[in-house]
Formats: C-alpha cells, structure tokens, sequence
C-alpha cells in the first residue's frame, strides 16, 4: 500500500506545475489547461484523505469538483473562441476589453 504523504506530494506538484503554468504562459488555452491541472491536483488530494479517512465524502466532492471543472472548461472555451475572433489573438496581455 501506497503511503498517504506520496499521494499529497504528488499533489503538490502537481498543483505547482498547474500555478507556475498560469503564472508564466502567455496563451489562454495553456492557462486553462493549468486550471484544469490544480483542479484535478484538489481532485487528488480529496481522494486521498476520503481513502485514508475511510469516507466517501472526498469522492462525492470530486465529483462536484468534476462537474464544475467541465462546465469551466467549456464556458473557457467558448470565451477563447469568441476573443480569438474579434481580437485575433490569444495573448492575455493584448486583451485589454474595459479600455477604450
């Protein structure tokens, strides 16, 4: 059996690369797929307290968390697409919509 501080650092990362992904990358797309990675890095570490705690409870927060991350991902998308052809571009930066 696999250690609870494995899981829990293995989420960490996880998150981290997910936070240094938003921070850094200049493309919308690659900042939404960093969200859907600190998303699922929650995601982890929910699944490994329900295990350890021997509750269902963390799972049925994932699946909430799972539904939530879907309509995010989809909202993101539509946004991206509609930015992308009004500005013709996806660099956050350039995007500056409450400026006249």
């Amino acid at each position: 059996m696999v250690p609870l501080n494995y899981y829990l650092i293995l989420s960490a990362v996880v998150f981290a690369v997910g936070v240094i992904g938003v921070l850094i990358r200049r493309n919308l797309i690659v900042i939404l797929m960093s969200i859907e990675l600190m998303l699922n890095a929650v995601n982890l570490t929910f699944i490994t307290f329900s295990r350890f705690l021997g509750s269902m409870d963390g799972q049925v927060f994932v699946f909430f968390v799972m539904a939530v991350a879907a309509a995010e991902a989809v909202v993101g998308l539509a946004i991206i697409i509609a930015v992308f052809r009004n500005r013709q571009t996806l660099d956050p930066s350039e995007m500056q919509f409450l400026k006249w």
